[in-house]
């Protein structure tokens, strides 16, 4: 529960930075965050640089926008999670098991069969699709 949440300088670059790290792991420009989200690029911009303190719901925004749970922007990728809320992201999670994971390890093996110009044009047509739902 986020009730008294305050961040304090370090926190608020830490943040910018985590976002920063993970729009630019999704190859997404402050523009492509803007257009989903619905925050000015300028203000993007300034939480990025810690320059702004972003308020619970703009953090919840922009972990909808980056498509990661809100978590993400507190904990490095390398950061554990406590055992309880890890349990329960994994079980969310898209792939990680039944038909999905089944699917997940035919499209590994055939991407693996093919050359990186191929498995670039199948991921940028996937983000084109996401673009396109995401829109309607």
């Amino acid at each position: 529960m986020i009730d008294n949440f305050e961040l304090q300088g370090g926190d608020l670059v830490m943040i910018g930075l985590r976002l920063k790290e993970i729009r630019e792991d999704k190859k997404l420009s402050q523009g492509d965050i803007e257009r989903i989200s619905g925050l000015k690029r300028c203000y993007v911009s300034r939480v990025e640089n810690g320059h702004t303190v972003p308020a619970v719901e703009t953090l919840e925004k922009l972990a909808r926008a980056l498509d990661v749970p809100m978590y993400r922007l507190f904990f490095d990728g390398n950061d554990a999670l406590p055992p309880q809320s890890h349990q329960r992201e994994r079980n969310r999670s898209w792939g990680n098991s039944g038909k999905s994971r089944r699917y997940i390890d035919r499209l590994a093996f055939a991407l693996g069969k093919m050359t990186p110009n191929e498995r670039e044009l199948i991921l940028v047509m996937a983000h084109r699709v996401n673009q396109r739902q995401r829109r309607l």
